[in-house]
């Protein structure tokens, strides 16, 4: 066996006693946890989302109720039933803007959906906050035209959903973060 050979086996060696050493180290995030205590989708699960505070029958309301459903089915799932020990209360705002503008129109033909989410997580026994954190999404969507105003209409109402569906994946994302790691 030439020298080459030789240093190439020996770092191959080196590698796989490095992995071995580092395997026990890993652990499944949402593993149920062999010392009984509540693993992660219970400790998800006693999140409660009170509604966002909105004016009814204006499109926020129905962004709110959009973020809500797609949060409590993320840190839920279809289970129901577990006390309440945190609460997560949600702020945001929506805006709107033009991408491109058609020069023939001046109608545009591209904008640009987002919202913009602060949430603040309390725990129940204490009252006090024990998580905050901010989140953005930002969507684009093209308007088919200038006589098509349903495409124009529903093309923003999906836009406002996969925003919607973002927002709901960032918190629950960071909401597992705290629950796993504690900060």
């Amino acid at each position: 066996m030439s020298l080459a050979k030789t240093r190439i086996a020996a770092r191959l060696l080196a590698v796989a006693a490095l992995a071995a050493l580092t395997a026990g180290c890993f652990q499944p995030m949402y593993a149920d946890r062999g010392d009984g205590s509540p693993g992660l989708r219970e400790k998800l699960m006693g999140v409660e989302i009170p509604p966002v505070e909105k004016n009814n029958a204006s499109r926020e309301a129905r962004v709110q109720v959009e973020i809500r459903n797609a949060l409590a089915f993320k840190l839920y799932g279809n289970a129901t039933g577990m006390p309440p020990t945190h609460r997560l209360v949600l702020r945001f705002s929506s805006s709107r803007s033009s991408l491109m503008i058609d020069p023939n129109t001046a109608l545009p033909s591209s904008e640009n959906y987002g919202i913009d989410a602060q949430y603040n997580l309390i725990d129940l026994a204490s009252n006090k906050s024990v998580m905050t954190g901010t989140t953005f999404s930002r969507v684009s969507y093209d308007i088919p035209g200038a006589l098509q105003r349903f495409a124009r209409a529903r093309a923003f109402r999906d836009a406002e959903d996969r925003a919607a569906q973002e927002i709901a994946e960032h918190i629950q994302t960071r909401l597992a973060s705290y629950f796993v790691a504690g900060t």
